[in-house]
């Protein structure tokens, strides 16, 4: 059986990551968490002390680094020039800095280039803010997940406070508000929903329901 591209999409907290990371586990596919990338980007402009708006010094930082994403029965996890920061990458500042190299074009472009490389041959569940629309538009099956703001900062907190970062919602809500406008808005690779892309609201969803109803889509292209 040909083993298929399998994107989601969707804004910050919309549930795309324990969705993407369920599904594959359930298909047997590998999980590729694109978002995670930017992030480690993010997080190695903060420590390199390079200006995220510097286009010029992120292009040159991006070109300098190696990003591994590895699928694991513990989990993903992110390798940043062979260390491993994915308990680093959760942060609100992170996230800030993340939105903010993932509107530069030369960032995009070599991250896009590493993601095609990961999922040449099918067999993949990947999940971002382009993926459906840029990185694999030829997909089989193309997911949107989304949610209202209320809920996906209530989602993101409780994601945060598990992981040992006390934030007031109302900042998480501003945050989020902020990532949505960014990537809406952006001029490579903007969030938009992926031509042929099944809309799934979330917000009234548990997660299980949620994963049912992208399982149920991609039974249906199999």
């Amino acid at each position: 059986m040909k083993k298929l591209v399998i994107t989601i999409d969707g804004p910050a907290a919309s549930g795309k990551s324990t969705t993407a990371r369920t599904v594959a586990r359930r298909l047997g596919y590998n999980y590729l968490d694109t978002g995670a990338m930017y992030r480690a980007m993010g997080f190695k402009a903060i420590k390199a002390g390079v200006d995220v708006a510097d286009e010029a010094g992120m292009a040159e930082l991006a070109r300098n680094t190696s990003i591994d994403v590895e699928t694991l029965a513990s989990g993903t996890r992110i390798i940043l020039d062979g260390v491993d920061v994915t308990d680093d990458l959760r942060s609100p500042e992170v996230s800030a800095a993340a939105s903010a190299v993932a509107a530069l074009g030369p960032v995009r472009e070599r991250m896009v280039e590493i993601q095609r490389e990961i999922g040449a041959g099918g067999g993949i569940v990947a999940e971002g803010r382009d993926i459906g629309s840029v990185v694999f538009p030829e997909a089989e099956v193309k997911i949107y997940l989304d949610a209202d703001l209320r809920t996906r900062a209530v989602r993101r907190k409780k994601e945060l406070n598990g992981k040992g970062t006390r934030v007031e919602l109302a900042r998480v809500e501003r945050d989020i508000r902020s990532r949505d406008k960014t990537d809406s808005n952006r001029q490579h690779s903007p969030l938009v929903i992926p031509e042929g892309a099944t809309v799934v609201n979330t917000t009234y969803l548990t997660i299980e329901e949620q994963i049912e109803e992208v399982l149920r889509e991609v039974r249906a292209r199999m």
